[in-house]
């Protein structure tokens, strides 16, 4: 058995800003099940296929009896990047990267002291629901917008979490207080109406999903909501009065590089060359040029950015399709 601050310790060495622990109980399936078969996953078929690891960690590692969720801050404010139509977390280094390397730090300074300990660690591209075990860890709740709210850090937090085959002297005793009350403008103020009951976030709607995950073409009648947004949005963050004084992240690492300086045209217009000078080792890359250009267009197209005709001509010969269709239709809309 390890000792719960002995834990916390060891996370706040390896630089994470809150830890929580929660005993490595089976999730109850409906919430999750009845959201697949809704269609809300939208063509994140991996969702499917790994549902039944996302339920009982002990399908990931057997003999699992603790699950520790590790946050960390990732909130910068600096003027030449406030403005970015790319989303507060993507704006720096990779997260996957920095949260990698904290739970390295961790599990080294575990296993020094118990040697014998197992562990099956992810940060979000493993089959682990980290707000549900977040919540369950006592780190916060999950708030009408979908996102984990934290009582220091609002909702600007990455997790990442560990699974151990030990027990922990203390657990979590659930989610924090839920502190949305009556509060509605995260779903008021959604473009697209993506937010439904309960914090379900239908990805079909969400343009997060649409920005990144989809490689095709976006939805014609979600296009007129991307005004100034080409990777991710932060809509319903922003509008939560539970983020209006955000706490600035302490590590460099989060802060902006140079790519959340540009603006919506000058990304349309990136040239491979420019691309591979600015884009890798930060999220952007999950995009990739060309869809990373067709969203810009997307933008260009529902602010009516008349300034950007000449470049939407050119892009209407581009040769990639998604490329072609975004300048296009970005063109029919001047």
């Amino acid at each position: 058995m390890i000792a719960l601050e002995q834990i916390r310790e060891l996370a706040s060495t390896a630089g994470f800003d809150l830890c929580g622990v929660a005993k490595a109980e089976p999730i109850p399936p409906q919430t999750l099940l009845d959201w697949l078969e809704a269609g809300m996953a939208a063509e994140m078929d991996w969702m499917h296929r790994r549902a039944a690891e996302r339920l009982d960690v002990e399908k990931l590692l057997p003999g699992a009896k603790t699950v520790i969720v590790f946050a960390t801050n990732y909130y910068w404010s600096a003027p030449e990047s406030d403005l970015s139509p790319v989303a507060r977390y993507a704006r720096g280094r990779d997260y996957h990267a920095t949260l990698r390397d904290r739970l390295s730090a961790f599990r080294k300074g575990l296993l020094k002291e118990f040697q014998e300990v197992k562990t099956y660690a992810s940060v979000d591209s493993g089959p682990l629901m980290e707000k549900v075990w977040a919540a369950r860890a006592g780190i916060g709740y999950v708030g009408r917008n979908g996102c984990l709210i934290t009582e220091k850090y609002g909702s600007y937090v990455l997790l990442a979490v560990m699974v151990l085959d030990c027990e922990v002297d203390s657990y979590g005793q659930g989610p924090l207080e839920d502190r949305c009350g009556e509060c509605n403008l995260c779903v008021t103020s959604c473009p697209t109406d993506a937010i439904g009951d309960q914090g379900q976030i239908d990805a079909r709607r969400c343009l997060s999903y649409q920005t990144i995950e989809n490689r095709n073409l976006m939805p014609l009648e979600l296009r007129p909501a991307m005004a100034d947004l080409v990777f991710g949005c932060d809509i319903c963050q922003e509008v939560c009065p539970l983020n209006y004084s955000p706490v600035q992240a302490s590590h460099f690492r989060f802060a902006p590089r140079a790519v959340a300086s540009l603006g919506v045209m000058e990304l349309a217009g990136l040239t491979p060359e420019r691309y591979h000078a600015l884009i890798p080792g930060t999220p952007l890359a999950r995009a990739k040029y060309d869809g990373l250009r067709r969203n810009a267009l997307y933008a260009l197209g529902a602010a009516r950015k008349a300034e950007a005709r000449a470049l939407m001509v050119e892009l209407s010969n581009d040769p990639a399709q998604i490329v072609r269709e975004a300048a296009q239709w970005a063109l029919s809309r001047l």
